[in-house]
């Protein structure tokens, strides 16, 4: 008899690549724009995860909402720029990355997925920049969204897919990530490379430091 599927649902910044200096450049653009003076590194890494205007309200709660509308667009403006002239190289995979999709990929009962604030142009370029097409089977977006925490990305991957929640883990560095995976019922893997710190991965069932730790962890929540 053959094995159930199982989704494996990965966010993208802080998770999968390391964007960081992407991210805060270009927010530094965008305030800078429009004359205003631009958050700190700390607080702008605090909102990655979130869908733009979500952020962007956090960021700037002092501004109105024609303000923050601005805003992201001047930053939407300067983070496609800035991808279209550096590639892959504007946000690197974090290391061993690559060779655990490769390896979860050849698993037959395994489907790949991504679960990401970024829109679908950002991650269609991102995916193409790295050579990534082939491993996803569902790719969620800000685009057809509610931000996270909001569970239906992972709804939505579970219904493409036909993955019940037990089935399916939610891998990523933010509180956002973990709360969503708690709200969606399926089991949240933090890790502990990216942006929010650990302390504040509560909602966690299980966390990681590596890349490589996280296909036995699969091999054990699903035995």
């Amino acid at each position: 008899m053959s094995e159930s599927l199982r989704l494996v649902l990965f966010d993208v910044d802080g998770t999968l690549v390391d964007s960081q200096a992407a991210i805060v450049g270009s927010m530094t653009t965008a305030f800078g724009a429009l004359g205003l003076p631009a958050p700190a590194r700390s607080a702008i890494l605090s909102i990655v995860g979130l869908s733009l205007p979500q952020a962007m309200a956090r960021l700037a709660p002092q501004f109105g909402s024609g303000t923050q509308g601005k805003l992201v667009e001047a930053y939407k403006q300067s983070y496609h720029e800035t991808r279209l002239a550096t590639g892959a190289a504007h946000s690197p995979l974090f290391p061993g990355a690559r060779e655990v999709l490769e390896a979860l990929h050849a698993v037959p009962h395994l489907l790949l997925g991504v679960a990401t604030g970024k829109s679908k142009r950002g991650l269609d370029g991102l995916i193409e920049a790295h050579g990534l097409e082939k491993y996803f089977v569902t790719r969620q977006v800000a685009d057809h969204h509610p931000s996270k925490p909001h569970p239906s990305m992972i709804d939505t991957a579970r219904a493409e897919t036909g993955v019940q929640a037990c089935d399916t883990v939610m891998i990523g560095d933010t509180s956002f990530d973990m709360d969503m995976a708690a709200a969606a019922g399926v089991a949240g893997i933090a890790v502990g490379w990216g942006y929010h710190p650990p302390q504040s991965l509560t909602r966690a069932r299980h966390m990681i430091s590596a890349f490589r730790d996280l296909p036995p962890l699969l091999t054990e929540i699903w035995t």
